[in-house]
C-alpha cells in the first residue's frame, strides 16, 4: 500500500482546474484546522460532545449498533441472511450521552449515527463550518457521523466526497475502480447501509476465501486524518473508513450525485438484457458500447446526421436528456 498523495488546501478553482480531472484521491491537510467543532475538540472529546449537544434540534436520526463480538465491523451475519447489527431512532444528544458512558470500557459496543443532516439535526452547524472547497452548483449536502470506534465496510460512492475528521482520528484504506473485480463484490441490491460494499475484511483478509484480493491490496491507498484534515474520494473508488478513537466526529459532503443511480442502474440492467446471452451476442453488445458509450470517439457516433436527427444520441443538454428518459419510459413500461 502506498499513502494517498497530499496537498495544501488549494482554492476552489483550483481544485476544479489542477485536482479533480485527475481523478485520484488526495488528503487535505488542515483544512478545518480552524472549525469551531475541531477547537472544541482539542479541549476534550467532551467538549466537542457539549458543542453538538447545544445545536441539536432533538430530531431523531439512526443509530446503528454492533455488540462488542463485532470488534467494531458492521457486516453481515455469517449466514448472509441478515446484519451483524440492528438499528434503533435516537437523538444525537442520547447518542452523545451513551459515548460518554460507555468511552472507558475495554470492550464496548461499536455505534454510530451515520450520514445524518446538519441542516435538520444541527440548525446553524453549516454557517459557521464552511467547507472552502465547495460549489454550490453541485448541491452538496453537509451529513455528520457520531460514534466510537467502527469501520465502514469497504465500498464505493456514486458521488464524489468530501469527509473531515472533526474529532478522533480516522484511516482511510482506498482501492482503485479498476480493482473490483478483486474485491469480491457482495450483494447489490441487499446492502448494509445503500451501496455494495466489498466482503474482504482489509483488516484481516482472509486470502484463502479471497485469493484476489492480493492484487488488490497492492494498488490500494491508504491516508491517516487527524482532527481538521479532509480527504476528497472520487465517485466509484473504494474505501474503507476505519474510526480509532473512544469517540469521533466526521463531517461529510456527497456532491455532484449520479441522476437516478447513474450508470449503476444501467448496469444492472445490462446484466438483466445481455450478460447471460450467448457470446456471439455479448460481442455484439461490446461492439454497439463501444461505439456509443465508451469509445473515445463515442460522442461523435451520430455526427454524419443532421442535428435535428440526432435524438437521444445528440450532444448533451437538458432536452437531450428528457428525451433519453422519456424514451427509456415509454420502451420499459411497454409489454
Amino acid at each position: 500500500m502506498t499513502p494517498v498523495g497530499e496537498i495544501s488546501p488549494p482554492d476552489l478553482a483550483t481544485f476544479e482546474a489542477e485536482i479533480r480531472p485527475h481523478y485520484r484521491p488526495v488528503v487535505l491537510r488542515g483544512i478545518a484546522a480552524d472549525w469551531p467543532i475541531v477547537q472544541a475538540g482539542r479541549e476534550s472529546a467532551d467538549a466537542a460532545l457539549a458543542y453538538l449537544e447545544r445545536l441539536d434540534s432533538g430530531a431523531p436520526t439512526e443509530i446503528m449498533m454492533a455488540p462488542p463480538r463485532e470488534r467494531g465491523r458492521f457486516f453481515y451475519a455469517p449466514d448472509m441472511r441478515g446484519f451483524n447489527f440492528q438499528k434503533q431512532h435516537g437523538t444525537l444528544s442520547q447518542l452523545a450521552g451513551h459515548l460518554r458512558q460507555i468511552a472507558a470500557e475495554p470492550e464496548p459496543i461499536a455505534i454510530y449515527a451515520g450520514a445524518t443532516e446538519a441542516a435538520t439535526h444541527l440548525p446553524g452547524f453549516e454557517a459557521v463550518h464552511p467547507f472552502p472547497l465547495l460549489d454550490r452548483a453541485t448541491q452538496p449536502t453537509t451529513r455528520v457521523w457520531l460514534g466510537n470506534a467502527t469501520q465502514v465496510a469497504t465500498h464505493f460512492d456514486l458521488s464524489d466526497n468530501f469527509a473531515v475528521v472533526a474529532l478522533g482520528r480516522r484511516r482511510f484504506t482506498l482501492f482503485p475502480p479498476e480493482q473490483t473485480k478483486n474485491l469480491y463484490v457482495g450483494p447489490l441490491n441487499v446492502t448494509l447501509a445503500g451501496q455494495p460494499v466489498s466482503m474482504v475484511d482489509p483488516l484481516a483478509p482472509d486470502t484463502d476465501r479471497y485469493p484476489r484480493f492480493e492484487e488488490a491490496q497492492a494498488s490500494a491507498q491508504f491516508a491517516e486524518l487527524e482532527p481538521g484534515d479532509a480527504i476528497y474520494i472520487p465517485t466509484l473508488w473504494w474505501h474503507h473508513v476505519a474510526a480509532t478513537d473512544p469517540i469521533g466526529i466526521l463531517v461529510n459532503y456527497w456532491h455532484n450525485d449520479a441522476v437516478r443511480g447513474g450508470g449503476f442502474l444501467a448496469m444492472v440492467h445490462a446484466m438483466l438484457t445481455i450478460r447471460d446471452q450467448p457470446a456471439p451476442q455479448r460481442e455484439a453488445w461490446r461492439a454497439w458500447f463501444d461505439h456509443m458509450v465508451f469509445g473515445e470517439d463515442a460522442q461523435a457516433a451520430a455526427d454524419h446526421l443532421p442535428l435535428p436527427a440526432r435524438g437521444v444520441n445528440g450532444p448533451p443538454s437538458p432536452q437531450r436528456d428528457e428525451q433519453i428518459r422519456q424514451f427509456l419510459v415509454q420502451v420499459l413500461s411497454s409489454k
